[in-house]
């Protein structure tokens, strides 16, 4: 049944979706919760049978609210943000009003957060500095600790409490209209298209403009299904119901994916590990292979690993953790130079040629047009994407990486097809 419906679809550029389970059916969801957080109970999020994160809706979604999920969702469309007046505009790293490495200067917060520690000193500086009242981000789930959920930090220590990569699904901007509703500024550390959603939501409700001063983001490589978490434990032999802490990231650079059982027995997976088996088990979610926009471009400052190179390669044994800084708006450049001047960060030279070889994975993000246009083609509904300067991307691309994203979009649409069509 679910294949004969994507086939009588395939009428030549689908119609724009029309509710978040339009969203969801064509694969284009990214699982932010923005959607939970204004339609409020009638959409809940939760992990589906695939193992991510996605809305359930529940009740009436009335016409108003309906209409705004759709002018913010990240799902039905993105806004880059074009070319920088001042500074650098790359056609893969966006705009670049500064660039430095970056550190925390608490040793703690350095090796206790993913890379150094840069966005959770940011946070920490935030809240102690009075600049915000609270910090909208993820940390692990206590009662099942391979999930992860949104928190609310109103204190540096819990910023410190939540600290570490978090590479599985979450919904972290599903409280984002019970802060703006509380009416104190507040923060966002979130993935580039959750900070995305929100920029968007700002062109329709004023509040956002007054009451979120500062989005924070990482690079992203894309969201992985919950059940490459499940994997490891099985892989280490542990039950689910014995796992006290499940740490994707943290606790040195790049840290180990830690499994540790409630009578404390611990088990590691090095990170270059990790990733092979994520690889190998599960593919990331669709939405993420035709992501415009990995590297947080509309964020105020972008803060990836800053991995030192050995030959021209990232080198991943552990070593006291950096990240880089990518200074994209002015608030984000004044809120670095605030929080150095305040003694929370620490920051050191470094090129875009460096972390041209630092993010290698990114570069397909240069011909992201193409996968759209191949959905169109496909009769599949597609996200719109403006402001990501579609020219130089592709000229950055060349004739190779164009093939590659083309064919590669088809392949994972009829992938996707079979899959639905087995279930």
């Amino acid at each position: 049944m679910a294949r004969k419906q994507l086939r009588s679809k395939r009428t030549f550029f689908a119609a724009p979706a029309g509710n978040v389970e339009d969203v969801v059916c064509a694969g284009l969801c990214t699982g932010c919760g923005l959607c939970a957080s204004i339609a409020g109970p009638a959409i809940a999020m939760g992990i589906n049978i695939e193992g991510n994160m996605r809305p359930l809706v529940r009740g009436e979604v009335v016409p108003k609210k309906n209409e705004q999920i759709l002018a913010v969702c990240p799902g039905v469309s993105v806004q880059g943000p074009g070319r920088l007046r001042r500074g650098t505009t790359h056609p893969v790293w966006g705009p670049i009003r500064e660039i430095h490495r970056s550190w925390s200067s608490e040793p703690v917060v350095r090796h206790k957060g993913s890379a150094g520690g840069t966005l959770t000193a940011l946070g920490r500086y935030l809240l102690a500095s009075g600049r915000v009242h609270a910090i909208l981000h993820v940390r692990a789930d206590d009662r099942q600790p391979w999930l992860t959920i949104s928190t609310i930090s109103r204190t540096p220590d819990e910023v410190l409490h939540g600290a570490q990569s978090r590479y599985g699904p979450s919904s972290p901007l599903v409280h984002v209209h019970r802060l703006l509703d509380e009416g104190e500024r507040f923060a966002v550390i979130a993935k580039p298209c959750d900070i995305s959603a929100v920029r968007a939501l700002g062109r329709v409700e004023p509040r956002v403009e007054r009451l979120i001063p500062y989005m924070l983001t990482n690079f992203c490589g894309g969201v992985h299904s919950v059940h490459i978490a499940k994997a490891v434990i099985r892989h280490h032999g542990v039950d689910e119901l014995d796992v006290a802490l499940y740490r994707y990231r943290g606790e040195g650079w790049p840290g180990p994916l830690r499994v540790q059982t409630r009578d404390g027995v611990v088990y590691d997976l090095a990170y270059p590990d990790a990733w092979r088996m994520g690889k190998f088990v599960y593919e990331l979610q669709f939405r993420c292979k035709i992501c415009p926009d990995g590297v947080g471009e509309v964020a105020d400052i972008s803060a990836p690993d800053g991995w030192i190179l050995r030959n021209g390669k990232p080198f991943y044994g552990e070593a006291p953790g950096t990240n880089v800084a990518v200074v994209r708006t002015p608030a984000g450049e004044e809120l670095l130079h605030a929080a150095i001047n305040a003694g929370y960060i620490e920051v050191a030279p470094v090129s875009v040629d460096e972390i041209e070889q630092m993010h290698t994975n990114h570069h397909r993000k240069a011909a992201a047009s193409i996968a759209l246009f191949a959905l169109r083609l496909m009769g599949q509904r597609t996200i719109k994407a403006f402001g990501y300067r579609t020219k130089d991307g592709l000229k950055r691309a060349g004739l190779r990486g164009i093939f590659q994203q083309f064919a590669g979009t088809v392949r994972r649409v009829l992938a996707r097809e079979n899959r639905e069509h087995l279930i």
